[in-house]
């Protein structure tokens, strides 16, 4: 059977599936793109792209091969050689919400056919693979997994915005639940990437997603403590980490900034955690203090501002706050878990007028009670005081900087006399 002849179902079209699915498209596959938002599909079906790393032109291209269909309906698929599960896995009350996950198996159940392939990419805790997916695809297909049909996983690594290292260009871990399910998990993903790298049962590959984000959720914590600390102490933590980074070997370079967020440092983590909590009765001693650590620092922001206004004889009820930067990482839209919006909400509680400036954000996913509006020397004029927060490359670095506004500047790209460091 040829690519072309080969059906892919990547369920959630949204910053993991959807760059899976072009690329599918373009290694000759036929792929259907299942996504609950209904407003997504629609802005899929018009070639509009709302994924950073996909331009409205790849789709349209897409769309006009006849080899993409954007659909909100499972009824939709008929049979598939693949399927891939892409979609969001929160945390609720600080636990693992897994129920789109179960949805997802539970509606592609039914459409098992003997050799198809099924793949797991959303994060989650060793063991979700193999003790929650495959039985309900059994449940729901009367067939068994690793004999009737293969079922592997395969975290997706997808870091927006990337222009070195995309979907192409990252090496791809891939497990199977059994030997031949992995080869054809691996066979699946090869025509895709450049390297792939197996691992013996989907449980290392599970927990090689969560070592990979717990291993920078950490480190950051301790540059975001460190800058706290080193700010009370009247010493420039920023020049002391590139100080820090001409050294050869032993030390990784990680900054400070007002939080953690997207997908996966605020989440990760946590699965982690909590397995290692339910499974053995003990604390994840590092991935707590970390978790302590990044959800505060946009406490911390606040008091900066708080101390910027006092400064100028103000209180923070009534003044208006510029926030300059909404998304969690810089060239992306996207806002998932940002630290801008506890930041949003602390200002809120103390009865601060907000404005914020990100064009790449999308209107359906700003936050409420948040003006919009196009970055100017009179747009920031006319903050009593602004913060920095995601520095897109568009941002005018010296238009910020020379502002006669006072702003706190928590990624060190700023020197006007007139901004602070975190």
């Amino acid at each position: 059977m040829t690519k072309m002849q080969q059906t892919v179902v990547v369920v959630g079209q949204g910053y993991v599936g959807l760059p899976l699915a072009m690329r599918a498209v373009a290694q000759g596959y036929r792929v259907i793109g299942v996504d609950l938002d209904v407003s997504r599909i629609e802005s899929l079906k018009a070639g509009t792209s709302y994924v950073d790393d996909i331009s409205h032109e790849e789709l349209a291209s897409a769309l006009n091969s006849g080899s993409y269909v954007p659909t909100t309906s499972y009824s939709d698929i008929g049979s598939f050689d693949v399927a891939v599960i892409t979609v969001p896995t929160p945390l609720r009350e600080s636990l693992p919400d897994l129920s789109f996950i179960e949805s997802s198996a539970a509606s592609l159940a039914p459409l098992l056919k003997l050799g198809c392939v099924v793949v797991l990419e959303s994060t989650t805790y060793p063991g979700t693979t193999e003790e929650l997916l495959v039985p309900i695809l059994e449940k729901g297909s009367g067939l068994v997994g690793g004999v009737d049909f293969h079922v592997g996983y395969s975290p997706e690594r997808i870091d927006p915005g990337n222009k070195v290292w995309g979907f192409v260009e990252t090496p791809k871990v891939v497990s199977g639940i059994t030997a031949e399910s992995l080869v054809h998990v691996k066979g699946f993903y090869d025509n895709l990437v450049n390297q792939t790298v197996p691992v013996s049962t989907p449980k290392e590959a599970e927990l090689t997603k969560l070592l990979e984000n717990t291993f920078r959720h950490v480190n950051i914590a301790l540059v975001n403590e460190l800058a706290i600390y080193a700010h009370q102490l009247g010493v420039n933590v920023w020049e002391s980490i590139e100080a820090a980074s001409t050294k050869p070997f032993g030390f990784m370079k990680f900054t400070p900034g007002p939080g953690v967020g997207g997908h996966c440092l605020p989440v990760d983590p946590s699965y982690l955690s909590w397995q290692v909590r339910r499974k053995l009765g003990v604390n994840f001693r590092f991935v707590e203090l970390a978790n302590d650590v990044n959800d505060h620092m946009p406490d911390y922001v606040v008091q900066r501002l708080m101390v910027m206004l006092n400064n100028q004889g103000k209180s923070m009820r009534g003044s208006r706050v510029a926030l300059v930067g909404l998304s969690y990482k810089k060239n992306t839209g996207d806002i998932r878990e940002s630290p801008s919006l506890r930041i949003i909400e602390i200002l809120r509680e103390y009865g601060a007028e907000l404005v914020a400036f990100d064009e790449r954000v999308e209107d359906a996913r700003w936050p409420k009670g948040v003006e919009k509006a196009a970055l100017s020397h009179e747009s920031l004029a006319g903050a009593d005081v602004a913060v920095l927060i995601t520095d897109h490359d568009e941002f005018d670095l010296a238009l910020i900087g020379d502002s006669v506004t006072p702003i706190l500047d928590t990624k060190n790209r700023l020197s006007g006399k007139n901004s602070e460091r975190l």
